[in-house]
């Protein structure tokens, strides 16, 4: 790794900026605010949503025909998005300022071109375990337009969004002093902090600080009580502060405390590894999901003893991650499947409120806009191919129920705006 310069990022503008912003737009509110009100767009899942954009084909190469979506995720800012796929590559693509382009309403009929291509493509070594976006992030300042990864055999990057040059590496040495990947990473929601997820353990590096200085924290206290297995997943609650949770694959999700990581108590009764964990937008209440599992469980953090209910979705036959996803206001929840289907749930009572076909694949990534009518979904998996010697039985296309596409689309959701936003329609899909 000796030709990966550390380059401590500039995140830390944002909070002279932003203390500039609150005082420019409180100001501006006090004088305009019997003009204009700004809510939060309430969509509406009664009406099917329309395909928006489309992303296919710059997936695929010659050197990896078979490439497929693993994720994808909004940036804070809702400027852009961030997907990762098969080929060890992340594309940022920006919306654009104005207007949108056709869009095709059958999901397996594939457009001819994309809507248009990637704004930024960075590659990385290996296998992708994880990424994410830094808290913060803002394109009006490029100091903040950053967002971690994590790979197979490397160490944590930090990469600019905007010119995709690696800004700094934070690195973890196992007991033969060699590089060891971490499996999961999260901020913490003061943006200070990368919390990295290890086989029985969780790493803590400061942002400001790249290289190899970190906190170590076990997730096993005393004689095997705690939380056994690889951690692959992290989610910080954001009104609850100083709260995380950290799913394993040991079937367990553990809930800690940022400042010191004690542990505050382990939940049981997820059927395949965690690989997924979201808190509520009131921070009451957390999802998780499994691998191979067809429920989402909710948990009552202030009860936090049995499940208060479970939420359906296709996973029983692949392997995939499986990511989900809270709308802004915190009321509906949207995920994927291996169907191709994305299903949306009422938070409140735990019932099923609609569906859509996203795509003719697996449904693996799905990410609500920050604060507009839209999202994202990505598709696909991995194929397994053996020569055919004459038997049709000798064919192996994957899962039956999936056809060999790989596709992505963004879509906006038809909702009621007040303000001067006024009806706005769309859809998302692969």
């Amino acid at each position: 790794m000796g030709e990966e310069e550390e380059h401590p990022p500039e995140i830390q503008q944002h909070q002279t900026n932003d203390s500039l912003i609150e005082i420019i737009e409180s100001t501006d509110t006090a004088q305009h605010n019997q003009q204009e009100v700004y809510s939060w767009p309430s969509m509406r899942f009664d009406v099917p949503p329309q395909r928006t954009f489309h992303f296919f084909q710059q997936f695929r190469t010659v050197r990896n025909p078979n490439n497929f979506l693993k994720g994808v995720k909004w940036s804070p800012d809702g400027s852009c998005f961030l997907t990762s796929s098969e080929d060890n590559t992340f594309r940022v693509f920006y919306l654009p300022e104005s207007g949108s382009t056709g869009y095709v309403n059958d999901c397996s009929v594939l457009p001819e071109e994309d809507s248009y291509t990637a704004n930024l493509v960075v590659n990385e070594g290996e296998s992708v375990y994880d990424f994410c976006w830094y808290p913060f992030m803002s394109s009006s300042d490029p100091g903040t337009c950053v967002f971690a990864s994590t790979t197979r055999d490397h160490p944590i990057h930090l990469w600019d969004a905007n010119s995709g040059e690696l800004r700094c590496t934070y690195r973890a040495y196992d007991a033969m002093d060699e590089i060891t990947a971490a499996f999961s990473i999260g901020f913490n929601p003061a943006g200070t902090k990368i919390f990295a997820g290890y086989n029985k353990s969780i790493r803590v590096f400061d942002i400001h600080r790249p290289g190899r200085d970190f906190q170590q924290y076990s997730t096993i206290k005393g004689s095997k009580e705690g939380q056994t297995g690889i951690i692959s997943t992290i989610a910080f609650c954001s009104t609850q502060t100083g709260m995380l949770a950290a799913g394993s694959y040991s079937q367990t999700t553990a809930i800690y405390r940022e400042d010191n990581m004690e542990l505050l108590y382990v939940l049981h009764g997820q059927e395949g590894g965690v690989t997924h964990v979201q808190f509520s937008r009131d921070g009451n209440y957390l999802y998780t999901g499994g691998r191979k599992d067809p429920y989402l469980l909710c948990w009552d953090l202030r009860k936090a003893v049995e499940v208060v209910y479970k939420l359906y979705r296709s996973a029983e036959h692949t392997n995939q991650r499986i990511l989900f996803d809270i709308e802004p206001c915190g009321q509906y929840l949207g995920t994927g499947g291996q169907d191709g289907l994305v299903h949306i749930y009422d938070l409140q009572t735990g019932q099923w409120i609609s569906g859509f076909q996203a795509a003719a694949d697996t449904v693996n990534g799905f990410s609500f806009h920050p604060f507009l009518p839209m999202a994202a979904s990505s598709s696909g998996h991995r194929r397994f191919l053996i020569p055919d010697y004459g038997s049709e039985d000798l064919h192996l296309n994957g899962h039956e129920n999936c056809a060999s596409v790989w596709s992505f689309s963004l879509a906006s959701m038809t909702s009621d705006c007040e303000g001067n936003r006024g009806d706005i329609d769309g859809q998302l899909e692969q």
